[in-house]
């Protein structure tokens, strides 16, 4: 998982890309508590914070060029 300070340090088309990497691993995760094979629940939460984080910086990001 990325922190914010990882994350700030990342182009715009890097946050994206790791962000659809992170939806894609959510959704595998989703999987795998359906199907039961997930053991460790701890990692829905974290991706989902990681997501948030992310989005958080790209809109961050995107504003400040707008504003410029």
């Amino acid at each position: 998982m990325m922190t914010t300070d990882e994350i700030r340090d990342l182009s715009i088309e890097e946050i994206q890309a790791e962000l659809n990497d992170a939806r894609e691993e959510l959704m595998k995760y989703r999987f795998q508590k359906a199907t039961g094979e997930l053991t460790d629940h701890n990692q829905l939460k974290k991706t989902r914070r990681t997501i948030a984080r992310m989005l958080t910086v790209l809109n961050e990001r995107i504003r400040e060029e707008g504003e410029a």
